[in-house]
């Protein structure tokens, strides 16, 4: 974000911990702890780890971390708090200012993260079109791409944290603060970030490059990609497209974009243990696009990792082993989606091992079992993050999985008015997850849609955006003193960062705040 201080130093990101920034992407180049901007940036090697680094920021706590999982669901109506921490506490209470922003000495926000990823993406982008030497046509292109389908999901999350989702805007034109700031070109000093003051974008303005930057990015790495679905690929952006035209409305290009992910070698559909066994594996074989934990010291930690915030269990193969806090854990409305009760297996009780759940005949109730033990209570937790990349606290987290594809393309039939398309499609779907066919006309379907959207992606951070994008309220009526939050209520949105709305007049704040 160029109109802030603070941003701008890191935005030099290749000037501050470029030492630090290059051991973790294993790449033979200087490790000085600080070089040349024009140095790092005029050699293959150089560009190379500057672009892992603007991978390597999804990996923080404040986006894929944990919030945009674990935050988001607690917003929603997934689950309840546990107090084994005291985290996540506020968020699920839907309080004022707890939200998407920054906790005082909690390092950075969501906001700012994402800005100085953003900031690293445009400078790089603007270092390579004028070439690097010794630097292939391929490798510039697939540089351009990787960056373009970086930079679009970035936007892409703040725009839906930070402003209403296009289908369902809150009062258009009169409570409507538009979107977010959207840069795009680096800011290298503090003169620039100054003299920027970046207004709000609009809405439409905010997705339409967006679509632009996945567009360029499908186009780029046609010619050249990388292997890994840790990094960007044409399957990958073709699916973050399909993600984007639903949350814009855009039923029609939303079928085509889906179809086309679901046609691309990103990634596979997986269905009954197949589907379980997938969330075992350190690389989900489901994943279009993945953010990934490489190694121990990339991990999280015990506090606000994914593992510690869903479950107290180290591994599947000893319930008595446990470390982490087990923060959110499933309401009694994601119990009974899947049969989910504490059920005693063997002798003595107060071995964990003798413990388990009943289950009814969808297969995603596998990824749940019995934890924690905190104050008497043996709470069922969800275990789709447990170590999966053989280290605690630091499992590679799915951004984009090819079944969403599937409840994309039903979801967008069904608006264009192709029921039976978009029935045929969730009954595909069903059978996939061990469930019975049914028979539904009209809305119902729309509903059957959204009610296997919230079962398959449980803890996955999707369930808030999915009310948000219908104008729908969040009922918390199930927490001791909770109530229902209406879709006019200002805590559907979060507040702007307030050092980033006092330094910058032409940005303003949402309402409520």
């Amino acid at each position: 974000m160029k109109m802030k201080k603070y941003i701008v130093k890191y935005a030099l990101g290749l000037l501050i911990g470029f030492g630090t920034l290059v051991s973790s992407c294993d790449l033979n180049v200087d490790p000085r702890q600080s070089i040349d901007a024009s140095q790092a940036l005029d050699t293959p090697d150089g560009v190379e780890a500057a672009v892992n680094s603007v991978y390597a920021r999804l990996r923080q706590t404040t986006n894929y971390g944990r919030n945009l999982l674990a935050l988001s669901d607690a917003l929603a109506d997934v689950g309840r708090t546990t107090s084994n921490s005291g985290r996540l506490i506020q968020e699920n209470n839907n309080q004022p200012n707890a939200h998407f922003n920054s906790i005082p000495g909690s390092g950075l926000s969501f906001w700012q993260n994402s800005y100085f990823a953003i900031n690293e993406a445009n400078l790089i982008l603007d270092a390579i079109s004028t070439g690097v030497t010794g630097a292939s046509a391929a490798q510039l292109a697939r540089w351009e791409g990787e960056l373009k389908f970086l930079r679009a999901l970035y936007y892409f999350d703040l725009v839906k944290v930070y402003a209403y989702i296009p289908t369902a805007i809150y009062q258009p034109g009169v409570v409507d603060e538009g979107g977010v700031p959207m840069p795009l070109e680096g800011s290298i000093t503090s003169d620039i970030a100054f003299t920027r003051n970046s207004p709000r974008s609009t809405i439409q303005q905010n997705y339409t490059q967006i679509v632009a930057d996945l567009n360029d990015a499908i186009r780029l790495l046609g010619t050249s990609s990388r292997a890994g679905v840790q990094f960007a690929s044409v399957g990958a952006a073709q699916g973050l497209l399909a993600r984007v035209y639903l949350y814009m409305g855009q039923w029609q290009n939303a079928v085509t974009a889906s179809t086309a992910a679901l046609a691309s070698n990103a990634g596979t559909v997986l269905s009954g243990q197949a589907y379980i066994d997938g969330w075992r594996a350190s690389i989900h074989p489901e994943s279009m696009f993945e953010v990934r934990f490489q190694i121990a010291g990339e991990s999280i930690g015990v506090n606000e990792s994914l593992q510690s915030s869903y479950t107290v269990l180290l591994n599947l193969s000893n319930k008595n082993a446990q470390g982490g806090w087990g923060d959110f854990v499933p309401n009694q409305t994601v119990l009974n989606f899947f049969g989910l009760a504490p059920r005693q297996i063997g002798e003595p009780a107060t071995n964990n091992n003798n413990w388990d759940v009943t289950r009814n005949s969808d297969v995603r109730a596998h990824l749940y079992t019995t934890g924690s033990t905190v104050r008497g209570a043996r709470n069922i937790e969800c275990i789709k993050f447990i170590s999966k990349a053989g280290f605690a606290y630091g499992d590679n987290v799915p951004v984009i999985r090819k079944s969403e594809m599937r409840l994309i393309r039903a979801e967008a039939n069904y608006q264009l008015g192709n029921t039976g398309d978009a029935l045929t499609e969730l009954n595909a779907f069903k059978g996939l997850r061990g469930l019975p066919a049914v028979t539904l006309t009209g809305e119902a379907i729309l509903e059957e849609i959204l009610l296997e959207r919230f079962k398959e992606f449980a803890f996955e951070g999707h369930r808030f955006f999915d009310l948000k994008r219908y104008g729908r309220s969040i009922d918390k009526r199930y927490l001791a003193g909770g109530s229902i939050i209406n879709f006019d209520d200002f805590r559907i949105l979060p507040p702007l960062p307030q050092r980033e709305v006092d330094g910058n007049v032409n940005l303003n704040q949402n309402r409520g705040y």
